[in-house]
């Protein structure tokens, strides 16, 4: 072993501590002192054979200061990061089924609807002039309904004075003077209001009077025709085929919807209604009528009340999309608050004025007026 890298101990009768001191430590010889030294241990010579289990290179020993073969710390294999598992995915509990909601307070809606007919049929039975105030007061709400939502969301100012002055004078004038009147009416309304907004700027003119004549038509021109079944002989009983044909069919088209409804029959406009719904409607107010017209219209037939029925389920269902379409285009849900658990009154005339003309028309022709 090569030793002249760290330099030969010298040949003297001492021994000399092995290796030589660092740089910076006292020299051998007599000036230093062993006894006042501090000993050192040499060196132990290790065997040239590699320790068991030791790692043995091609240049073994070399390099090392004290000759002992250079071991390399012994190098284990390290196992490679093993990405965990994916764990199986647990079954999840199936969501409990929801129930459906009726979206509205039923029982308010129940009361409102039974007492708004305690008053229709005590007014109808007993005196029909008191109806006919009935018909005029469900008008100017009505028109004071409509006029404020456009006011509100569209910014269209439809004069509500004349309208409701001139809805009122058609309703009456119906009832008085039949069929002749209430056109009489109704053209001196649209007059009346071209000329009040007149007063106004004409800033909006055009649009004003536009719905102003819209509103005539929608709301008292058609309630005029619950007017005119009024003046039959039978009148009362015409009119009481109507609401209920009318409510019938609603509540068919919303209890059989709403049981069995899968398929939208205007998603686009009234997402609630099916065609499952309208189906029930027509069934409903075809049983209805057969039993209306058989039994409470003088000289009517049950296979006239199918026809009645039948006709009233699709004026019904149109004159709700109709109201809908506004609705849509106003941004609201409802007209009105006045009635808990229905929304506003033109909620509620919807699907009876639209009926009206057709049930009018249909009774006229199949027992006269």
């Amino acid at each position: 072993m090569n030793h002249s890298s760290w330099g030969a101990p010298p040949q003297t009768g001492h021994p000399q501590p092995w290796p030589p001191h660092a740089q910076g430590a006292a020299p051998a010889g007599p000036a230093y002192d062993a006894h006042g030294a501090q000993q050192t241990r040499p060196m132990p010579i290790v065997p040239d054979e590699p320790a068991s289990g030791g790692y043995q290179g091609d240049g073994a020993g070399a390099g090392s200061p004290s000759g002992a073969p250079f071991r390399a710390p012994t190098s284990q294999p390290q196992p490679e990061p093993q990405e965990p598992m994916p764990s199986a995915p647990q079954p999840q509990p199936a969501p409990a089924p929801q129930k459906k909601s009726a979206g509205r307070d039923l029982g308010a809606a129940i009361g409102v609807g039974l007492g708004l007919g305690v008053v229709i049929i005590a007014s109808l039975f007993v005196v029909k002039a008191v109806f006919v105030g009935v018909i005029v007061v469900a008008v100017v709400v009505g028109l004071w309904e409509l006029t404020s939502r456009l006011s509100e969301r569209k910014d269209i100012n439809a004069p509500f004075v004349p309208l409701a002055v001139g809805g009122t004078a058609m309703v009456v004038a119906g009832y008085v003077r039949n069929a002749e009147g209430a056109w009489v009416a109704m053209a001196l309304t649209a007059l009346a209001v071209l000329v009040w907004r007149m007063a106004q700027s004409p800033h909006g003119y055009l649009k004003d009077v536009t719905a102003g004549v819209f509103a005539t038509f929608y709301v008292p021109f058609l309630a005029t025709f619950v007017a005119l079944m009024l003046t039959a002989d039978d009148g009362p009983r015409r009119v009481l085929t109507f609401l209920i044909l009318t409510v019938v069919s609603d509540t068919g088209a919303y209890a059989v919807g709403w049981r069995f409804g899968k398929h939208k029959l205007a998603p686009r406009i009234s997402p609630g209604k099916t065609r499952e719904g309208l189906v029930g409607a027509v069934a409903f107010a075809m049983v209805a009528g057969a039993l209306c017209m058989q039994l409470m219209v003088d000289d009517g037939a049950w296979w006239q009340g199918l026809l009645l029925g039948l006709a009233v389920a699709a004026s019904a269902t149109l004159g709700d999309l109709g109201e809908s379409m506004i609705k849509r285009d106003l941004g609201i849900k409802d007209m009105g608050t006045l009635l808990p658990g229905h929304g506003g009154i033109m909620d509620r005339l919807d699907s009876l004025l639209p009926t009206a003309p057709v049930a009018w028309l249909l009774m006229v022709v199949f027992v006269g007026s």
